[in-house]
């Protein structure tokens, strides 16, 4: 199949390259394989600092952890659950991002790049939105900071990690190529060290950007 023949049709999925440490859980079919992999493959290691006589209950606590992120993501949406199942320097990084719909557009046919113009004009509270270019097509980066107190309606990504913290938030919106009024986001989460303005933070928000830059949408 040409170039020109993949252009006019839509894509059938997406790809993304993750850092090593990181796993996809899916959330529409295979959720409950893809957790038992996760906790009997990637789970072996503990955090520095938990007694050995503590690692089932903290695989334990992870699972039903692991288990409410997946079913609040689903219901918001969810595709996808992305989080690093690894510790790093002995311990468990607190982010994750999630890959969800959204429902923008479908009553009506409206141009995407004026849907990404509105977006970015609206803007969030505390926050900016920039457009990006995301897989060789215009989209929209969204950043801000939100915080437990805060009353009003949670992203997907703070739905499923039940955020009780203050979090460094960036989301991504992304037009599905050739298919009006289908739209994806792409949200990530994290409360960093703690401090949200801490320079690991950022570290972690730029990990995210990075891999949001392999972002390819898949025809096959």
């Amino acid at each position: 199949m040409s170039a020109a023949d993949l252009k006019r049709r839509s894509p059938r999925g997406y790809e993304l390259i993750l850092p090593p440490g990181w796993v996809r859980v899916p959330l529409r079919q295979g959720t409950k394989e893809a957790l038992e992999r996760i906790l009997f493959s990637h789970m072996g290691q503990v955090p520095e600092g938990i007694p050995r006589d503590d690692a089932m209950r903290f695989r334990l606590d992870m699972r039903r952890q692991l288990e409410r992120q997946a079913r609040a993501a689903r219901r918001n949406g969810g595709l996808d659950l992305y989080l690093p199942v690894l510790p790093r320097g002995g311990i468990f990084l607190m982010a994750s991002f999630i890959v969800a719909e959204l429902p923008i557009g479908q009553a009506h046919a409206v141009p995407q790049d004026a849907v990404i113009t509105q977006l970015a004009n609206d803007g969030v509270t505390d926050g900016t939105g920039t457009k990006v270019d995301v897989a060789g097509a215009s989209a929209l980066r969204r950043t801000y900071r939100s915080t437990p107190d805060e009353e009003k309606p949670r992203s997907a990504s703070e739905a499923a990690q039940d955020v009780s913290l203050p979090t460094r938030r960036v989301d991504y919106v992304i037009p599905v190529p050739d298919d009006p009024g289908r739209w994806i986001s792409i949200n990530f989460s994290t409360p960093g060290d703690g401090d949200i303005d801490s320079e690991f933070t950022d570290v972690l928000v730029e990990l995210f950007d990075a891999v949001v830059a392999t972002f390819k949408w898949s025809y096959e």
